[in-house]
């Protein structure tokens, strides 16, 4: 059983993928508690040197989303997706990702989307996902995030 999830969560993506930068940006400008940490595992500079001794290469980020809690709790793939919507507010994206009926087909096509995310991305898919993802907005704003800000 894994441990309660504890933020930050970093979130190692593709940001030269449209379709990963897209929905990336779009969840951390939702994150109005700040919970969400983005990390581009593609810029030229990044050094996956201190996750090697975890098991974590560069490689690996770039097949498959990871995210990592405080507490050094790695999300791969699905489970990434669940708790990345969840710590942006949209606890109904998340239960749909973690939602088992629907697991085994998200299990299917997630492998082939994330290798085919560029030629997705010029397909149109990235800012059809813009679209689909709720903008910021009071309305948008978690009531329990709005009560952590400065008055």
């Amino acid at each position: 059983m894994k441990r309660p999830l504890r933020y930050p969560l970093t979130v190692f993506y593709d940001a030269s993928c449209p379709l990963c930068a897209s929905e990336m940006h779009a969840l951390h400008d939702l994150d109005a508690a700040n919970r969400i940490e983005l990390i581009d595992c593609s810029a030229p500079d990044f050094s996956d040197d201190g996750l090697l001794a975890e098991g974590i290469t560069r490689a690996a980020l770039m097949r498959r989303i990871h995210a990592r809690d405080a507490t050094g709790q790695w999300f791969v793939g699905l489970d990434a997706f669940e708790v990345i919507y969840r710590a942006a507010g949209l606890e109904r994206a998340a239960r749909l990702w973690g939602d088992r009926r629907w697991r085994p087909l998200f299990e299917r096509a997630y492998p082939w989307i994330a290798r085919y995310r560029q030629p997705l991305s010029r397909l149109g898919l990235a800012a059809l996902l813009r679209q689909a993802i709720p903008k910021t907005t009071s309305a948008t704003a978690s009531p329990r995030c709005e009560s952590c800000q400065p008055r």
